[in-house]
């Protein structure tokens, strides 16, 4: 294929950041669009997210599509090449509980800390809007922070941001990069020496974390400066060359990854399961206990369906990597978004 990919999106879209660097990772080449004239005519997903790939159908008309981890899956088999998923299946499904990880607890950080503290609001008020159009006057872009800013204020609720769940996401945040710290000093990547997805995932949220708003970049700059150059590297890893043993064996799995996979099975987990739950009882609230702390949010039907493809990912593997799996995860707390209904 030698046309350019379109690929519409946005700098404070950690999304738009995770598949960027991941586009660039592959060497598919691509052609960014910011809005304004260039983005004139595109076709429009069903669900106006960003970033938004443009793909050719059958009739080689353009089609527009939002959701990161399926694109990444049609990107592997549409560019071969570079491959951001391990070949090894027990590997893979690491990779695809960290990428959901990244994309579904990390974020929950990024829009908390954004919208939370009055630093953090004025300066993503102030600057966010003008990513749309530098050009605008000054009069049209206060009222745009204004109104931008309430409307993201408004929906902090669909991460499950509050004044309950505050503790629970800053002390996670705080835990991860302390895990993520630790093993950067013995593997470059979070998949060894090799980024896979979820290395793009967890990337893409910290762009925002770790370099934009102002309490969560603090904190990593005072604390974790390790990760703070890991964020800054993972913007173009173009030149960097690889083998497929490059990436983590999960036979031997470091105890640096496994540390961290203890923390997913301590935040994302519960959250994910407590989640689950409501939905399946039609429940309008989400109650569970993270960390000795209480959790409460609405439920969030999209986060219930990243539970299934999960689940699915995991029926999927025969049964000897599957055991692989359930050794790899055996006392993380990671277990349980797999064990068997009743357990």
């Amino acid at each position: 294929m030698t046309d350019l990919l379109p690929v519409r999106g946005a700098p404070g879209s950690p999304y738009t950041r995770k598949m960027l660097a991941l586009l660039r990772f592959r060497r598919i080449p691509y052609r960014y669009l910011q809005g304004g004239r260039e983005s004139e005519g595109m076709p429009q997903p069903k669900v106006r997210l960003i970033p938004i790939f443009y793909f050719r159908d059958e009739r080689g008309e353009l089609t527009a599509e939002v959701d990161s981890t399926p694109i990444i899956r049609r990107l592997e088999d549409e560019y071969p090449g570079r491959s951001v998923i391990p070949a090894d299946p027990a590997a893979a499904f690491l990779n695809y509980l960290l990428e959901d990880y990244g994309d579904e607890w990390l974020t929950k950080a990024m829009f908390h800390y954004r919208w939370y503290y009055e630093a953090d609001i004025e300066m993503a008020g102030s600057i966010l809007p003008h990513y749309a159009d530098v050009s605008q006057p000054d009069e049209q872009m206060a009222l745009a922070k204004e109104a931008f800013s309430e409307r993201q204020i408004s929906r902090l609720y669909v991460v499950g941001s509050n004044d309950t769940t505050a503790p629970v996401i800053e002390d996670s945040y705080r835990r991860f990069l302390a895990c993520l710290n630790d093993h950067l000093k013995a593997w470059p990547f979070l998949m060894g020496g090799r980024p896979g997805s979820a290395d793009f995932a967890c990337f893409g949220q910290l762009t925002q974390l770790v370099q934009f708003d102002p309490t969560p970049a603090a904190l990593a700059a005072r604390d974790f400066p390790r990760v703070h150059a890991w964020v800054s590297k993972m913007e173009d890893q173009c030149g960097l060359e690889v083998g497929e043993d490059d990436f983590v064996d999960v036979d031997e799995l470091p105890p640096t990854l496994k540390a961290l996979l203890t923390e997913v099975g301590r935040t994302y987990v519960p959250v994910m399961l407590a989640n689950a739950r409501a939905l399946d009882q039609g429940q309008d609230r989400v109650e569970t206990v993270v960390e000795g702390k209480p959790w409460v949010q609405e439920p969030f039907p999209y986060q219930g369906k990243c539970l299934q493809w999960l689940r699915g990912e995991y029926a999927r593997l025969d049964e000897e990597d599957r055991g692989r799996v359930d050794g790899m995860l055996e006392g993380t707390g990671c277990e349980a978004l797999v064990a068997p209904p009743g357990q």
